[in-house]
């Protein structure tokens, strides 16, 4: 499978190194005045900036090529965005996190968050950490556990922080405090390539399909 990448950073460059061990050629690679859009791909990963996919997502829709969207930061965008996948009949699998281990994580801290719902004198809490040079802040993984207490039920308010410092991969915490006691829950990424890898997991999935789908569709549904 011919793959474009778009964005060429740490994680666009991990993905390079990854690819052939999933059956995966990068044909090109679209950065800041380099590459081409005219290079045939069956599908592209973008590890880009929030407002570079806003142009990126255009050309998408215009080429029906699919994509897995790892940028973050672009929540407000989400609407549109599936808009335009819909006319244009084009296969999208986004996350704010490709980790299989943090989207099984994720449904760890739902059923937390359903069995504390029960249990008003406690409230809860989400802290993440990440390297200087990530931009956003809170992380889109902590808004993707924030949003999966909520469906499971849980209520109340939930108190988000950041830290941004050194070279961090990636850190989130969900605790619950009571009168007596603190239960934290943590997931901690000691590199990259786990995030590298569910996302070509991810692309060859999305390959052949039309839809917007998420890292737990691709999970309850992966290919061999």
């Amino acid at each position: 499978m011919k793959l474009l990448l778009v964005g060429y950073g740490r994680m666009g460059r991990l993905v390079e190194e990854l690819a052939p061990a999933q059956g995966c050629e990068v044909v090109d690679r679209i950065d800041v005045a380099s590459g081409s859009w005219d290079t045939p791909a069956d599908v592209a990963i973008d590890f880009s900036t929030a407002d570079a996919l806003e142009g990126n997502f255009v050309r998408y829709a215009e080429r029906k090529l699919p994509v897995v969207i790892g940028a973050t930061g672009w929540s407000d965008r989400e609407t549109k965005f599936r808009s335009e996948a819909s006319r244009a009949g084009l296969g999208v699998v986004a996350s704010a996190n490709f980790s299989i281990g943090v989207n099984l994580f994720q449904l760890v801290v739902s059923e937390a968050a359903r069995l504390f719902q029960q249990h008003g004198e406690y409230g809860a809490w989400i802290h993440e950490a990440h390297h200087i040079a990530k931009r956003d802040a809170p992380s889109g993984t902590a808004f993707l556990l924030r949003d999966a207490m909520s469906v499971a039920g849980y209520d109340r308010l939930i108190d988000m922080s950041s830290t941004r410092a050194g070279a961090i991969p990636g850190i989130h915490t969900v605790g619950f405090d009571g009168p007596s006691d603190t239960i934290e829950l943590t997931h901690t990424a000691r590199d990259r390539r786990g995030f590298a890898a569910g996302a070509l997991l991810a692309a060859r999935w999305i390959h052949g399909r039309e839809g917007w789908f998420t890292m737990a569709d691709v999970l309850r549904h992966r290919v061999p």
